[in-house]
């Protein structure tokens, strides 16, 4: 097999290449005013999924089409979710009544997906839209339903909306495969808005959907398809910082009174295990790790960088990273601003080139190395400085400051806005240094609150959450500047001392929505969930 395999089911390294409803296909029949799962409302599909070594596989699975996972739903095309779950794989029948659950979310730049047109396994959607495949991640002739009601208006300028999920739509088509459940929940997004031009989908309405889905699924535990008690996230970009903060704030009562107003099941949201790729998080401390990155890079539109600007952000990031308290992961000691690079280096960096090297041909390494200098390749590791890398990767994607733009532009300056408002500052350096007139120079009263809603070391450092997540995957590519790549070595290492299990790697470069190692990360389920697949005849 092209990937993994899990437990005697072969776990599978491509996608469908068709998807055809069987002739002996089950009513759909659902009810808007109860939140009792129907087993029996489901289609049956049949996908062929070819590895990464070209084998073709025939996956027979039940397709339950969009349900509403709220009692009052505030747009129920939004906060909705489908659930698939496999029958059979090369005619060998598949018991997945106590697999685990993958919960795979397909938002990217925290805007509104919706999986209320789709047909298929893989068929939720960000308001993205379309856009290449992640570099190592399957693809499939399928196109995925997609259903937005987002304004072109929405802030987005600074290159911080382009992720499409990527990640996640291939691992969903693995696990399927692998004998998994598969329920992909839709949800609410910051350019949403009603009638009356009132923002909708701006924070905390995201986390609040995809709580009130696993509040869903678990309320219907021996209905629903799959352990309830196993739930795996997994997304990408914001839909990955939205999967960590899923993981991170399990039954957390500060959502208490915004899912109640949803309607919510009368259950817990606490999931088992999260997978989180290039998530875009911490956001009112990404600003000045984004500087201390990659302060020293040029932008890519051949601006200027403001160099005051970039400056005065990495001092706060400094005061921030020594405030964490954070030992490194491997033993490293202590971490600070001053360490932070060498960190990376050691921890990631180097380990990351390392396997990329060494799984090259001697005349592909050979070739590479003669056209980047600065590794040295001595005893089958690679070796370099955090200013050669910096040289490497070359430009950076955004301008100072990245997230909370002094103009709003940003996109997370719109995840922020607020009743009729489109976009607002959610730091004080932002507010202070706003060019647009239309700020009072002070943060927003309420924006605190919904910061901590939004971030998930609000639930690891300032208030520890005993029912987080045990289990992490997370990964992002080295060239990766859509964020700094501290905010997920400042995740790994805080759920480290916490005392998780934490499975952290960074893709050699690789950018935005890289997931190379997908087969991995569905046998990594198994492994963390004890998880063995039920196999027939």
């Amino acid at each position: 097999m092209g990937i993994g395999a899990t437990a005697g089911v072969a776990a599978v390294g491509g996608i469908a290449l068709s998807a055809n409803a069987s002739s002996g296909s089950k009513s759909s029949s659902s009810s808007s005013d109860t939140l009792v799962f129907d087993p029996d409302a489901y289609t049956k599909l049949t996908k062929t999924v070819t590895d990464t070594e070209g084998t073709e596989h025939t996956v027979v699975y039940h397709f339950w089409k969009a349900i509403t996972y709220v009692a009052d739903p505030v747009d129920a095309t939004y906060q909705s979710l489908i659930v698939s779950s496999p029958v059979s794989v090369d005619g060998k029948a598949v018991d997945a009544s106590n697999a685990p659950i993958l919960l795979a979310n397909s938002i990217g730049g925290y805007l509104p997906a919706s999986v209320a047109t789709a047909t298929e396994v893989g068929g939720g959607g960000s308001a993205m839209g379309g856009g290449a495949a992640p570099s190592g991640a399957p693809s499939s002739s399928a196109s995925a339903s997609t259903s937005t009601s987002a304004s072109a208006s929405a802030p987005g300028a600074n290159g911080n909306t382009n992720a499409t999920g990527g990640a996640t739509s291939s691992n969903q088509l693995l696990a399927l495969a692998a004998g998994y459940v598969v329920i992909e929940p839709g949800a609410r997004g910051r350019t949403l808005k009603n009638s009356g031009g009132a923002y909708y989908g701006t924070a905390p309405a995201a986390i609040v959907d995809l709580k009130a889905a696993v509040r869903y699924v678990r309320s219907n535990k021996g209905r629903i398809p799959g352990d309830v008690e196993r739930i795996v996230s997994a997304g990408t970009s914001a839909g990955g910082a939205l999967s960590s903060l899923l993981g991170a704030s399990g039954d957390s009562p500060i959502y208490d009174k915004y899912l109640k107003e949803l309607g919510a099941a009368d259950a817990s949201d606490a999931i088992f295990a999260t997978g989180a790729w290039c998530p875009i998080t911490d956001l009112e401390h990404a600003d000045g790790a984004y500087e201390w990155n990659w302060g020293a890079n040029d932008l890519s539109t051949g601006k200027t960088l403001d160099q005051t600007v970039s400056k005065a952000l990495q001092a706060q990031f400094a005061e921030y990273q020594a405030g964490l308290k954070l030992r490194g992961l491997g033993g490293f000691g202590p971490l600070n601003a001053r360490n932070l690079d060498a960190y990376m280096v050691e921890q990631y960096l180097e380990p990351s080139a390392t396997t990329y090297l060494a799984a090259l041909s001697d005349s592909a390494r050979a070739t590479y190395l003669k056209a980047n200098t600065f590794i040295t390749w001595s005893g089958g590791k690679a070796t370099f400085t955090w200013a050669d890398f910096l040289t490497h990767v070359g430009a950076r994607k955004k301008d100072a400051p990245a997230f909370d733009a002094f103009d709003l532009s940003a996109g997370e300056n719109n995840e922020f806005g607020t009743g009729t408002t489109l976009a607002r500052h959610f730091t004080a350096y932002g507010a202070k240094n706003d060019s647009t007139g239309l700020s009072s120079k002070r943060v927003p009263s309420d924006v605190p609150a919904k910061l901590d809603l939004m971030n998930p070391m609000y639930h690891l450092v300032e208030k520890v959450n005993p029912n987080r997540s045990k289990h992490w995957w997370i990964r992002l590519g080295t060239k990766d500047s859509d964020t700094a790549l501290t905010v997920a070595a400042n995740l790994a290492a805080r759920l480290d001392n916490l005392g998780d299990d934490v499975n952290h790697i960074y893709y050699w470069d690789e950018g935005h929505g890289a997931n190379t190692d997908p087969g991995d990360f569905i046998t990594w389920i198994a492994q963390v969930t004890g998880h063995k697949a039920k196999r027939g005849k």
